[in-house]
Protein backbone atom coordinates (compact mmCIF):
# COMPACT_ATOMS: atom_id res chain seq x y z
CA UNK A 1 0.00 0.00 0.00
CA UNK A 2 1.04 3.32 -1.02
CA UNK A 3 -0.30 6.91 -0.44
CA UNK A 4 -0.12 9.86 -3.15
CA UNK A 5 -0.34 13.36 -2.32
CA UNK A 6 -1.58 16.19 -4.72
CA UNK A 7 1.47 16.94 -6.00
CA UNK A 8 1.99 12.94 -6.56
CA UNK A 9 -1.53 12.94 -8.53
CA UNK A 10 -0.71 16.33 -10.34
CA UNK A 11 2.29 14.44 -12.10
CA UNK A 12 -0.28 11.66 -12.91
CA UNK A 13 -3.42 13.27 -14.64
CA UNK A 14 -3.56 16.15 -16.29
CA UNK A 15 -6.34 17.37 -14.65
CA UNK A 16 -6.35 20.80 -13.36
CA UNK A 17 -8.40 23.23 -11.22
CA UNK A 18 -11.80 23.53 -11.04
CA UNK A 19 -11.50 19.93 -12.90
CA UNK A 20 -8.83 17.60 -10.73
CA UNK A 21 -11.56 15.94 -8.41
CA UNK A 22 -8.67 14.00 -6.44
CA UNK A 23 -6.46 15.60 -3.38
CA UNK A 24 -5.06 12.28 -2.26
CA UNK A 25 -4.77 8.59 -2.66
CA UNK A 26 -5.00 6.81 0.42
CA UNK A 27 -3.97 3.22 -0.87
CA UNK A 28 -2.87 2.39 -4.02
CA UNK A 29 -2.29 -1.51 -4.77
CA UNK A 30 -2.26 -3.37 -8.37
CA UNK A 31 -5.71 -3.87 -8.95
CA UNK A 32 -7.20 -1.28 -6.06
CA UNK A 33 -7.52 1.86 -5.53
CA UNK A 34 -8.86 4.53 -2.85
CA UNK A 35 -8.69 7.69 -2.87
CA UNK A 36 -10.46 11.39 -1.72
CA UNK A 37 -11.91 14.22 -2.97
CA UNK A 38 -12.93 17.05 -0.10
CA UNK A 39 -16.30 18.73 -0.57
CA UNK A 40 -15.92 22.53 -0.15
CA UNK A 41 -18.70 24.95 -0.65
CA UNK A 42 -16.29 27.35 -2.65
CA UNK A 43 -16.71 24.73 -5.58
CA UNK A 44 -18.04 26.38 -8.96
CA UNK A 45 -20.71 23.70 -9.10
CA UNK A 46 -22.57 24.90 -5.89
CA UNK A 47 -23.28 28.61 -7.58
CA UNK A 48 -26.16 27.00 -8.99
CA UNK A 49 -26.76 23.52 -7.82
CA UNK A 50 -28.10 24.59 -5.54
CA UNK A 51 -27.58 28.17 -3.88
CA UNK A 52 -29.82 27.47 -0.68
CA UNK A 53 -28.79 23.68 -0.37
CA UNK A 54 -25.77 22.86 -2.66
CA UNK A 55 -25.40 19.22 -3.58
CA UNK A 56 -22.16 18.17 -5.25
CA UNK A 57 -24.20 16.97 -9.02
CA UNK A 58 -23.85 13.11 -9.33
CA UNK A 59 -21.89 13.51 -12.82
CA UNK A 60 -18.93 15.04 -10.65
CA UNK A 61 -19.25 12.48 -8.22
CA UNK A 62 -18.74 9.76 -11.27
CA UNK A 63 -16.02 11.92 -12.68
CA UNK A 64 -14.21 11.90 -8.96
CA UNK A 65 -14.64 8.08 -9.18
CA UNK A 66 -13.03 7.97 -13.13
CA UNK A 67 -10.26 10.05 -11.80
CA UNK A 68 -9.38 7.99 -8.87
CA UNK A 69 -9.39 5.07 -11.21
CA UNK A 70 -7.64 6.83 -13.73
CA UNK A 71 -4.79 7.17 -11.38
CA UNK A 72 -4.44 3.19 -10.95
CA UNK A 73 -4.51 2.82 -14.78
CA UNK A 74 -1.88 5.56 -15.63
CA UNK A 75 0.07 4.40 -12.44
CA UNK A 76 1.21 1.72 -13.75
CA UNK A 77 2.23 3.03 -17.52
CA UNK A 78 6.30 4.22 -17.95
CA UNK A 79 5.27 6.89 -20.23
CA UNK A 80 1.77 8.22 -18.56
CA UNK A 81 3.33 11.78 -20.03
CA UNK A 82 2.51 10.60 -23.41
CA UNK A 83 -0.81 8.77 -22.57
CA UNK A 84 -4.66 10.05 -21.63
CA UNK A 85 -7.40 8.77 -19.76
CA UNK A 86 -10.65 9.03 -21.34
CA UNK A 87 -13.69 8.18 -19.50
CA UNK A 88 -15.51 5.22 -22.18
CA UNK A 89 -18.18 4.34 -20.46
CA UNK A 90 -20.69 4.39 -17.46
CA UNK A 91 -22.94 1.49 -15.83
CA UNK A 92 -24.94 1.00 -12.48
CA UNK A 93 -24.55 4.37 -11.54
CA UNK A 94 -27.06 4.90 -8.24
CA UNK A 95 -26.99 7.98 -6.26
CA UNK A 96 -27.94 7.22 -2.80
CA UNK A 97 -27.28 10.27 -0.59
CA UNK A 98 -26.74 13.75 -1.45
CA UNK A 99 -23.00 14.89 -0.98
CA UNK A 100 -22.79 18.19 0.63
CA UNK A 101 -19.92 20.87 1.48
CA UNK A 102 -17.92 19.65 4.58
CA UNK A 103 -18.22 15.93 3.36
CA UNK A 104 -15.21 14.01 2.59
CA UNK A 105 -16.29 11.51 -0.22
CA UNK A 106 -13.79 8.51 0.55
CA UNK A 107 -13.58 6.56 -3.17
CA UNK A 108 -12.17 2.77 -3.47
CA UNK A 109 -12.43 1.67 -6.87
CA UNK A 110 -11.33 -1.81 -7.80
CA UNK A 111 -10.54 -3.30 -11.76
CA UNK A 112 -13.02 -5.70 -13.11
CA UNK A 113 -10.56 -6.38 -16.06
CA UNK A 114 -7.97 -4.58 -17.87
CA UNK A 115 -6.35 -4.85 -21.81
CA UNK A 116 -4.00 -3.03 -23.20
CA UNK A 117 -6.45 0.51 -24.14
CA UNK A 118 -9.36 -0.40 -21.60
CA UNK A 119 -10.01 -0.96 -18.16
CA UNK A 120 -13.43 -1.73 -16.29
CA UNK A 121 -13.31 -0.71 -12.94
CA UNK A 122 -16.18 -0.79 -10.39
CA UNK A 123 -16.23 1.21 -7.13
CA UNK A 124 -18.03 3.18 -4.30
CA UNK A 125 -17.96 6.85 -2.94
CA UNK A 126 -18.14 6.90 0.91
CA UNK A 127 -19.02 9.39 3.46
CA UNK A 128 -18.50 8.61 6.77
CA UNK A 129 -18.62 5.28 6.16
CA UNK A 130 -22.11 5.04 4.25
CA UNK A 131 -22.38 4.22 0.44
CA UNK A 132 -23.20 7.74 -1.16
CA UNK A 133 -22.77 6.64 -4.52
CA UNK A 134 -21.64 3.30 -7.14
CA UNK A 135 -20.63 2.89 -10.33
CA UNK A 136 -19.16 0.78 -13.00
CA UNK A 137 -16.59 2.99 -15.39
CA UNK A 138 -14.75 1.85 -18.67
CA UNK A 139 -11.70 4.35 -19.25
CA UNK A 140 -10.12 4.11 -22.67
CA UNK A 141 -5.96 4.92 -23.07
CA UNK A 142 -5.28 6.47 -25.62
CA UNK A 143 -1.49 8.39 -27.13
CA UNK A 144 -1.80 12.49 -26.67
CA UNK A 145 -1.12 12.96 -30.23
CA UNK A 146 -4.23 10.87 -31.53
CA UNK A 147 -6.36 12.29 -29.31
Amino acid sequence: MAALTIDEIREILPHRYPFLLVDRILELEAERIVGVKNVTVNEPCFIGHFPDFPVMPGVLIIEAMAQVAGVLVLKSIPDRHKKLVFLASVEDAKFRKPVRPGDQLVIEMVMIRRKSFVAKMAGTAKVDGVVVAEATVMCSLQDKESA
